[in-house]
Formats: structure tokens, C-alpha cells, sequence
């Protein structure tokens, strides 16, 4: 359980938890002391806990009882709720004027607006839940695909919690043997003690470097993954770029240089969110406006997850001059010549936009890339950097208690190691985060 007893609160707070805009219900939260006496004041009769009742709602006031709405109430008693509060949820007519009526009502009987992230925070330090299982619980809200609905949920119910914990538990084992052979130097321990220690010390820190060593797949899953388009002038990249998200993105026409600066579309490739990047021709050029824009190319180019390097087939073929992940000929149909180029394993592949030719195998082979750079095998992956940071620090200070010999200075690192791992569930020394962190959820959550 948490114990975060500074960020406790007895305000009673309200959001609505579904999207504004017209609908057929719009579902407003309440939480705190007071959800009981306001349920008793908005409601003809109280519902049963955790069983949907419709309910009548009122704003009683000295100029009389004006009714607000006919809505379905539910009541949730604390510490079984989703705040570990006592909690409630209107289940409105979605009619702005409803809305509002309610919300007006909810802070005259002494309630106030939540502040972003609110409840899941609440939740956090009443200790419903820990920091990694409120972070799933945000990028689950903003999944736009299963792939990432999978992650998001498996970080939810707990899977990078238990990962940390088994870590922190054997740490704490470790921290009380090597206790002991500071506190009773002159004892007889058997050497098996100290032994034990030190390789227990070597697993965890190998555990820990593979889980380091995921290529990001989990980070590069949450935030979407970045497909640069690169190459010369009227390669067709902008044509390429409009035809994979079915739509005109980009302008196109003959006239070389006509794309100045970056264009970024977002698209899906293999479960995947992907924004594609439609950059300028890269040429010698005294432009200056040009000029910025083949240099951002470049840099988009170095920083991309994947590089589609393109070249009109009519144009004598050699080594891309860039990052290249994908070599791809262009403009086929024009009776060029269909010779493959091969360097430094880069998949080479022949496509004309006008004719659709290779089309279908360029899209299966970016959404095998997606899938590739993005999927995980074995325990969940880190998903933030705030997670991959904490495990570097772990990391390094088990790397020092490795080599230092005197047991004091062992048992320092390995307190500093388990305040590392305590920091990314929340059980320790996380105050200064949770504005930054809960700041980023949606109202409402």
C-alpha cells in the first residue's frame, strides 16, 4: 500500500469521464468524503452499492428543487472503488445543457472540477494501484491500435510491477546477508553466505542489462514508430507518401524541389501507429530555403526508426549516400531497366506509383518492419524512458557493488539499487514526479 500521506486530499472532485461533444450518454465521475451526502442530496432514493439504478436528479437549493436529469446512478463505496474513495457515476443524457446543469449542481453541493489525471492519482496513493500500473493505465487510454491496447494492458495488470518486485525482493535478501556480515564480522558465517551473495548480485544485474537490451520495442511501440522517405528531387516520395496513406498528403508535381519542408502523416502498418515523413529532394542547391529543408531531411533521416531511400530506376544505380533501410526503384512502368541493386544488405525493391506495381509488397514488407521493431518476446518491456533511466541507475549501482570489497560500501549500493527499482513502482521517493506524471492523463481518469 502506499503510504503518500502528503498528497492525501478531502475535497471531493467531478469530471467527465467520456468525450464532450453530442451523444447518448455522457458519464460523469465523482469522488471523495462527500459522494455520499451529495448522492443523498442529487438522489430521491440512494442506490445499492455497486448496482445500476436510475435514478431522478436534483439541485435542491433555498429557491426550490429544480430536477436536472433522469439518470442511472452508481454508487461505489470506498476502498472498493477505482479511487479507493468513496465514488459514484452519473450516467447522464449527454446534452451539453445536461452536462452543465449537473456540473453546476455538483459544485454547489461542495464537490470541484478534477485537475487532469486526478482519479488514476488518487488511485496511485491510496495504493489501488502503482506508478507502472498508472502509466499502462494512461497509455491504454490513448491506444490507437490492438498492438498497443496489448501492451498498455499487460503494463495495467501488473506485468512490469511483478518483474520489479521479484528484482526488489531478491535485492532485499541480498541487503540482509550482507547486513549480517557487517554486523557480526567476527562470527563464523559459512563462506557459501558471502558466495551466495555475490552471484545473486551477478543475476540480477544480467537480468536487469537484458531487459536494457530491447531494442526500445516497447518504447518504439507506445510513442509510434518514424518511416523517413528520402531521396533526389522528383524521386516520386511524395507520390509514394499520398498513395500509402490514400490520400493527397503531399503536393505533387514535375517541377523538382516543389517539397521544402518535412510532411508527416500518420498511418497503421502491421498493428502499428507509423508516421510517415515526406521529406525534400536531397541535392546540391544555393537556395537558402531549400537549402534548411534538405538539411532537416537529413536529420529526420538520422533519426528515423526506418529510411526508405528513393531513386527514379532511369537513374544510373549506386550506393545510397544516406541512412538506407529500404532501397526502393521508382517509376518502373517507364520501360527502365528492372536490374536489382544490392549493397551492405539492403533490401532493394521495384515499385511504380502510377501503375501500382510492387505496391502491395512494399506495404508487406514496411508492416513487417513495423511488426519487427516493435514486438517483444519473454517479460513485458520497458515502455518509457523514465523506466529505462531507473533501471540504468539500478544497473550501475550493482556494477559498484560488484567490485567493492568492503561490506559497508556493498550495502550502500545495494540500498541505493532497491531506491532505484522503489522509484518506478512509487513505493519510494516519487513526490516530485507525480505532478509531471498524472499531468499528462486525459480529465476525467
Amino acid at each position: 500500500m502506499n503510504t503518500l500521506s502528503s498528497f492525501s486530499s478531502d475535497s471531493t472532485i467531478f469530471a467527465l469521464a467520456t468525450a464532450s461533444g453530442r451523444g447518448a450518454v455522457a458519464i460523469m465521475r465523482i469522488s471523495g468524503a462527500l459522494t455520499l451526502q451529495i448522492l443523498e442530496k442529487l438522489c430521491d432514493t440512494m442506490p445499492m452499492p455497486r448496482q445500476a439504478s436510475v435514478r431522478r436528479l436534483w439541485k435542491r437549493g433555498s429557491e426550490g428543487d429544480e430536477l436536472l436529469d433522469q439518470a442511472l446512478v452508481i454508487w461505489f463505496p470506498g476502498p472498493k472503488s477505482y479511487t479507493g474513495e468513496d465514488s459514484a457515476e452519473l450516467h447522464l443524457h449527454a446534452g451539453p445543457a445536461v452536462i452543465d446543469a449537473v456540473a453546476e449542481a455538483l459544485a454547489f453541493y461542495g464537490a470541484r472540477p478534477a485537475q487532469a489525471g486526478e482519479f488514476t492519482k488518487r488511485a496511485f496513493i491510496n495504493g489501488q494501484v502503482d506508478l507502472l500500473q498508472a502509466e499502462g493505465i494512461s497509455d491504454l487510454v490513448e491506444a490507437e491500435t490492438q498492438a498497443q491496447r496489448k501492451q498498455a494492458l499487460e503494463q495495467t495488470e501488473g506485468g512490469l510491477s511483478i518483474v520489479y518486485r521479484e528484482w526488489a525482493n531478491k535485492l532485499r535478501e541480498v541487503l540482509a546477508y550482507q547486513e549480517a556480515l557487517i554486523d557480526f564480522p567476527d562470527e563464523d558465517l559459512p563462506e557459501e553466505v558471502e558466495r551466495n551473495l555475490k552471484n545473486t548480485i551477478a543475476v540480477l544485474h544480467q537480468e536487469m542489462n537484458d531487459h536494457l537490451n530491447d531494442a526500445g520495442r516497447g518504447e518504439r511501440l507506445r510513442r509510434g514508430l518514424v518511416f523517413a522517405i528520402l531521396g533526389a528531387p522528383n524521386a516520386g516520395k511524395s507520390s509514394l507518401l499520398n498513395l500509402l496513406v490514400d490520400r493527397d498528403a503531399a503536393i505533387v508535381t514535375e517541377q523538382a524541389g516543389t517539397t521544402r519542408d518535412a510532411i508527416e502523416v500518420r498511418v497503421v502498418l502491421g498493428d502499428v501507429p507509423v508516421t510517415l515523413v515526406d521529406t525534400a529532394g536531397l541535392r546540391e542547391t544555393q537556395d537558402v530555403i531549400e537549402a534548411e529543408g534538405i538539411r532537416r531531411a537529413q536529420k529526420i533521416g538520422q533519426e528515423a526508426d526506418c529510411v526508405l531511400c528513393l531513386t527514379d530506376a532511369s537513374v544510373d544505380i549506386k550506393e545510397p549516400e544516406v541512412r538506407c533501410d529500404f532501397w526502393i526503384r521508382t517509376k518502373i512502368d517507364l520501360n527502365v531497366s528492372r536490374e536489382t541493386f544490392v549493397a551492405k544488405d539492403i533490401k532493394t525493391l521495384l515499385i511504380s506509383v502510377k501503375t501500382g506495381e510492387g505496391i502491395a509488397d512494399l506495404k508487406r514488407v514496411l508492416a513487417e518492419r513495423a511488426r519487427y521493431l516493435t514486438t517483444h518476446q519473454g517479460p513485458p518491456p520497458l515502455t518509457r524512458i523514465r523506466h529505462r533511466l531507473g533501471i540504468m541507475e539500478c544497473v550501475q549501482h550493482l556494477e559498484e557493488a560488484k567490485r567493492v570489497e568492503w561490506p559497508e560500501l556493498r550495502g550502500e549500493e545495494l540500498r541505493l539499487a532497491m531506491q532505484s527499482l522503489g522509484r518506478l513502482t512509487g513505493s519510494v521517493g516519487v513526490e516530485d514526479l507525480l505532478d509531471t506524471i498524472f499531468s499528462q492523463f486525459c480529465i476525467g481518469k
